[in-house]
């Protein structure tokens, strides 16, 4: 199974919506409303990680199998695609003594993001949306020597 562009695409895209989600309910329960930090992330983490899966059940991999369970694992690859972000930091501040706002940024949202993400994208391609499509969706490989029939349109 090869990777297209519109599925990276279609993946980007869910990402972005599930960061400017996470992003702006931290920023509004940190800020606004006053929350601990810890409770405020971990919220906006929860409410981030349901638009990526709604994003990608519905558009990137829409046809695949989908429900609880691969809600399920769909968290689990993002709390495990966060906790690579924590250890590029934790390598990077205290390992490497490289501990400047600067270092941190870099270590954890560039470089820990870029590998997070593609955990994240291995992990929801594969562990999650990995199996098998709905029997009568528009995107069924045809049987081996049959093809589809020219659309009209």
């Amino acid at each position: 199974m090869s990777v297209t562009r519109a599925e990276v695409a279609g993946f980007a895209l869910a990402g972005v919506c599930a960061y400017a989600v996470d992003l702006g309910l931290f920023v509004w329960l940190r800020s606004g409303l006053g929350w601990d930090p810890v409770t405020a992330k971990s919220l906006s983490f929860v409410a981030g990680c349901t638009v990526a899966y709604l994003g990608n059940a519905f558009g990137t991999y829409r046809g695949r199998r989908a429900g609880r369970r691969a809600y399920a694992v769909f968290i689990a690859v993002n709390v495990a695609g966060a906790l690579v972000q924590l250890l590029c930091i934790a390598v990077s501040h205290y390992g490497l003594g490289l501990t400047s706002p600067r270092a941190d940024t870099l270590s954890g949202a560039v470089f820990g993001m870029a590998l997070a993400t593609c955990l994240r994208f291995w992990g929801t391609r594969t562990l999650v949306f990995g199996g098998a499509r709905k029997a009568g969706t528009p995107h069924d490989t045809p049987p081996a020597g049959r093809t589809r029939p020219a659309r009209r349109g």
